[in-house]
């Protein structure tokens, strides 16, 4: 059983000034949202719910809340798609410079690449960021890419045909065993247990936040579960140990259009190290580190990354490379 991931390049050159926050996730996705509801919706209502079309709207579809289904682990399907925004922590832009960003898409939504290519161009028009003398930056999107190979040009407005997406499967467990392993936030992690969200983040917590997010994944746009042993993979996970701790939480507002008002994101970055039998868990750990993990994957939140410090160490990309060859 495959989950389908499309991983998109957007190539951008900035038009006017621009000022932008540090984390740029939110502000790249609120404005995603708002140019693709102006480009699909035909009933122009504030709000979704209620609507006839719901169902079958390309924004809703993307954009909006739906239930999980009956048996499901969680009580909403994760949104199909996960922006990762540039991590830059500049603040302002000048006209013709340059900035990328990653849009990932999940099963049958790589379908839809066309309507968000236009969307993402209706943005640049539109502009982002904060107003600088009146108005929002505007941009040009330049190029899609996929694996270095442009599949749409922004001065051609065409679309190459094809299935750009690939299968994402769980990995073998690997031959060499894996004793010592870091993990890195590169974006703020939110993580929640008991209600609350956690600072410390132990192995098992770890562990159940990876199975929640590959399981509602592959159940929500594969068809169904991986085949995992999640019983024995939480209980195995209280032997792995922390050995070095170098997270910190932090801090960071958004604007939500929808509720009127700042809102507080905070999550945790640094790094954590494990040490313990830690193979039987790097195949989970391996998707995990693909698809992001934890609150607000939608803003690019919860990118990690895997490091193996055993004695023969091999980092996420070397593993990644496995899987591809696997």
């Amino acid at each position: 059983m495959a989950l389908t991931c499309g991983c998109y390049r957007f190539s951008c050159q900035l038009l006017d000034t621009a000022r932008l926050p540090t984390y740029k996730g939110s502000t790249f996705r609120g404005a995603f949202g708002a140019a693709l509801k102006r480009v699909v919706c035909t009933v122009r209502e504030r709000e979704c719910d209620g609507c006839l079309l719901r169902s079958r709207c390309i924004y809703a579809l993307t954009f909006e809340y739906f239930a999980a289904g009956k048996g499901a682990r969680i009580a909403a399907r994760p949104h199909p798609y996960v922006i990762e925004p540039p991590l830059q922590a500049l603040h302002n832009y000048q006209p013709g410079e340059a900035f990328d960003f990653t849009l990932l898409l999940f099963g049958e939504f790589n379908n839809y690449l066309p309507y968000y290519i236009y969307a993402f161009e209706q943005m640049g028009k539109s502009g982002i960021g904060a107003k600088v003398d009146g108005r929002r930056a505007r941009f040009t999107l330049r190029c899609v890419t996929v694996d270095d190979h442009c599949v749409y040009s922004g001065e051609q407005r065409q679309l190459q045909e094809g299935d750009f997406s690939r299968p994402v499967v769980l990995p073998p467990v690997p031959a060499q065993p894996v004793t010592k392993l870091k993990l890195e936030c590169v974006t703020p992690l939110r993580l929640k247990t008991a209600n609350r969200f956690k600072v410390d983040i132990d192995f098992t917590t770890l562990i159940k936040a990876s199975m929640r997010r590959v399981s509602s994944l592959f159940a929500a746009y594969a068809g169904g579960e991986p085949p995992l042993d999640y019983r024995g993979l939480a209980a195995a996970s209280a032997a792995v140990e922390c050995v070095e701790n170098n997270l910190r939480w932090h801090d960071w507002k958004r604007y939500s259009n929808r509720h009127q008002q700042q809102m507080l994101m905070g999550g945790v970055v640094g790094d954590i190290t494990f040490c313990g039998e830690i193979t039987p868990f790097i195949p989970l750990l391996q998707l995990a580190a693909q698809l992001h993990l934890g609150k607000q994957t939608a803003f690019g939140l919860g990118q990690v990354i895997c490091t193996d410090l055993s004695a023969t160490p091999r980092t996420q990309g070397e593993w990644i490379d496995e899987q591809k060859r696997a």
